[in-house]
């Protein structure tokens, strides 16, 4: 399995969207846009009732964005294009009308906590620590923040934000609002995973798409918020600081 990909396949009134990147399935940009646009399509598609979004292997469920494109940012327009990535799925995630239930199998990096902050009801493994490793580089969780706060409140985001060396454990996250169940194995979190997931496909689809509206309500603009973000985090990762910084990483 060495190829990228973004698929989907439907059971039981099921859509499980799944993505894939060698690299620890970091994002890069072409793959951002057709897991947007796979969400998008999924929640138009009347054939799935509920949506699970997961990534492929076991170690990681998501490690950021593409660091090769980042470190080839060389103006401002192309720094708003490549952290619009994120801010186009977590807007994809957040008009979709049907619920969006994570399934987060290990460590999660940067955008994954973005993405996993974005599903409307999120299980994990006890792998699945998290961390925002942004200011590291120079940068901040701009994109991936209004996501991450909503979830986590300003306390606890504002603490993994700061404190960007550091990992945070899946029952941390847990506690914090991020997780609402944790398992100790993979093959656990993927029997809860389906039987919820599958059970809410019972439940009436207004409803449903009601209370997704309901629980969204207050995050209207962040059609512009977002990208307002990307461009500061493409400015950001212009300058001298983080031009040298990044340079460590390579």
């Amino acid at each position: 399995m060495n190829e990228p990909y973004v698929k989907q396949h439907i059971k039981n009134g099921v859509g499980y969207i799944e993505f894939f990147h060698p690299s620890h399935n970091s994002l890069p940009s072409s793959l951002l846009a057709e897991l947007a646009r796979t969400i998008k399509t999924a929640g138009e598609d009347s054939n799935i009732k509920v949506i699970v979004l997961k990534s492929g292997g076991d170690r990681t469920f998501c490690a950021g964005a593409s660091f090769e494109e980042l470190v080839a940012i060389n103006d401002e327009d192309t720094g708003k294009e490549f952290f619009s990535g994120f801010a186009n799925v977590i807007n994809a995630m957040r008009k979709c009308s049907k619920f969006i239930v994570g399934r987060i199998q290990g460590k999660t990096v940067g955008g994954g906590v973005g993405l996993a902050s974005a599903t409307d009801y999120c299980m994990a493994t006890k792998f699945a620590a998290i961390k925002l490793s942004e200011l590291n580089v120079g940068i901040g969780p701009f994109v991936v923040g209004p996501a991450v706060q909503r979830k986590l409140g300003l306390s606890a985001m504002s603490q993994i934000a700061i404190d960007a060396n550091s990992f945070y454990s899946a029952h941390w996250a847990k506690e914090k609002g991020l997780y609402t169940q944790v398992f100790e194995t993979t093959d656990e979190l993927d029997e809860a995973v389906t039987i919820f997931a599958e059970n809410l496909c019972n439940y009436n689809p207004k409803a449903m798409s009601d209370m997704k509206t309901m629980f969204w309500r207050g995050t209207e603009d962040w059609g512009q918020l977002l990208i307002q973000r990307a461009k500061i985090s493409g400015r950001l990762v212009l300058s001298d600081f983080t031009k040298e910084t990044l340079k460590k990483y390579k």
